[in-house]
């Protein structure tokens, strides 16, 4: 692999690796499979693809790097963030980390399929690290060949730019860049293995430090490199805590729980499922990163998980998330309380974390039912009955929060009878049959409580509508469309991943043009691999 100079696109870079000037990196220079000790990374070079074929480039995520359209779409550019070439200063590492898995201590795992290119301080003094996903083995490959598919590429690099757009906490993605080589992959897991196209993914964040990054050295007792990794995470990404001391550590725990917590309170709210939230994807951030097996949902089901290997225990269901970032949380305290050597700051920061997402639901369970100020004593049962009618028959979340704008409360507090079908968020339904009598009263109870809370609100209507429509979205990144903008771009078209990024910028507005991407899935995805649940793989 050769460095190729920056003359004209790229000279304007500029590269600042603290990671690898500040941290002790591995002595071992060889890329082969191995336990990696008092170390927080690995250099190791991206391995070379044959045909690098630019698919899709986020301008949103270019203008972060100060990177122009001619240079995203450039020769060039395709050979750097394939990994075929480097600009001069980066220096690409894999990162050395462990973690729990399934609520399993896993040992060692680190970047298996990830190589940071190096960390870009932008033109507002920003720092932004680049990743490639896909770009082959590392020394924390295990029995893997570190590279990426492209329908698993396209979901995670689509869903980080959609998530942004949301608002939800999250890393970024610049390009989906197809590599002209296959990879085999067993979707399933059942002994049919296949080649598929593969593809590369660079990905963007202030920062990749994982729960997992600390909760490897602790564990081993490395104690001086658990310490250097803290202080370091403490100067680059919350320099305003202040200089590193026990109470610094500390308050670096409270933050994370906090930011962790309005992470997941995002995520509820939209109707995210991450799929696998073990420790070694938790960013130190609190940002979603490491998109696999996630999903939204679609009939709202607090038990639902989109990932295969979570179908017996559905340890990461929708409903589950709030209590597992917790638990996760819990994971990390243990892993930074050797720095601190008392538990009790640690655990009034996780009981503060059960009491501010008590809070924290309810007021966003109040936002998108268009309430202001909510009284938990009053609003907490409406709230319940509401999420407990979504559930007795099968009601698309996304289309009922967005649709329950258009409710009337003068209309309903006339007491006139009226048909399901009158109702603004009738179409929500998958099956409108099910809707029987005892349903029907219930419902309408429901809804005599709702217009009379919105009364006593006293909010006007075009108020009401126009706050509801900014936290519930119109369009979000339903399985199945991501599974149609792989089908297609693997038959090379990618026509409709610029599409959907386009729906995805504007996920509150209502785009008559666009109708057809804010439908409910259809009967047809409901079981086809890749628009239900997913593997690991995927």
């Amino acid at each position: 692999m050769t460095n190729i100079d920056q003359k004209d696109k790229f000279e304007h870079l500029v590269f600042d690796n603290s990671f690898t000037r500040e941290l002790p990196g591995d002595p071992e220079t060889a890329n082969y499979r191995r336990q990696v000790t008092n170390a927080h990374y690995s250099r190791v070079r991206p391995a070379k693809v044959s045909a690098p074929t630019l698919l899709s480039f986020s301008e949103e995520t270019a203008e972060l790097l100060d990177l122009s359209v001619n240079t995203c779409t450039s020769s060039r550019f395709n050979d750097v963030f394939s990994g075929n070439a480097l600009l001069q200063g980066m220096d690409p590492y894999a990162m050395c980390y462990g973690g729990h898995q399934f609520g399993k201590w896993a040992g060692q795992l680190g970047d298996g399929r990830a190589i940071n290119l190096g960390e870009i301080i932008n033109k507002r003094n920003e720092r932004w690290v680049l990743q490639l996903k896909g770009a082959g083995a590392t020394p924390y490959s295990r029995n893997a060949d570190g590279l990426a598919v492209l329908r698993s590429s396209l979901r995670e690099y689509v869903c980080s730019e959609s998530m942004f757009h949301l608002g939800v906490p999250t890393t970024r993605a610049l390009s989906l860049i197809v590599t002209g080589d296959p990879v085999e992959r067993d979707m399933f897991y059942d002994g049919h293995p296949q080649e598929e196209p593969g593809a590369i993914v660079c990905r963007v964040a202030p920062s990749f430090i994982r729960f997992g990054n600390f909760e490897i050295h602790s564990a081993r007792g490395e104690l001086e490199a658990l310490k250097r990794l803290v202080d370091y995470t403490i100067k680059t990404s919350f320099p305003h805590l202040g200089e590193p001391a026990t109470d610094t550590y500390i308050r670096l725990f409270e933050e994370v729980c906090t930011s962790t917590l309005d992470m997941v309170i995002h995520w509820m709210r939209v109707g995210f499922v991450h799929g696998v939230m073990n420790t070694d994807n938790m960013s130190i951030l609190g940002q979603t990163i490491d998109y696999g097996p996630y999903g939204w949902l679609e009939g709202y089901d607090p038990d639902w998980t989109p990932n295969t290997t979570d179908r017996m225990g559905r340890r990461y269901c929708f409903g589950n998330q709030p209590k597992i970032a917790q638990w996760n949380l819990s994971q990390l305290a243990n892993a930074l309380y050797p720095l601190v050597n008392d538990a009790a700051p640690f655990e009034k920061a996780l009981q503060r974390y059960s009491i501010n997402f008590k809070k924290q639901y309810l007021a966003m369970t109040g936002a998108k039912l268009g309430i202001r100020e909510v009284a938990e004593h009053t609003d907490q049962p409406l709230f319940d009955e509401l999420y407990t009618l979504l559930q007795l028959t099968e009601t698309d979340m996304t289309i009922f929060f967005r649709d329950l704008a258009a409710f009337d409360r003068q209309k309903m507090a006339t007491g006139k009878a009226f048909e399901p079908t009158a109702l603004p968020f009738y179409n929500a339904y998958y099956n409108p049959t099910q809707i029987n009598d005892d349903y029907w009263q219930r419902l309408q109870k429901w809804l005599q409580m709702y217009a009379k809370r919105l009364q006593n609100e006293g909010m006007p209507s075009s108020e009401r509508h126009e706050r509801m429509n900014r936290v519930n979205p119109k369009y979000v990144l339903r399985n199945y469309l991501a599974q149609l903008a792989i089908d297609a771009a693997e038959q090379g078209d990618g026509s409709l991943v610029t599409e959907l990024l386009d729906v995805m910028r504007h996920p509150y507005k209502d785009r008559p043009d666009k109708e057809q991407y804010a439908k409910k899935r259809p009967e047809w995805a409901r079981n086809r691999p890749g628009c239900s649940m997913l593997s690991c793989s995927s």
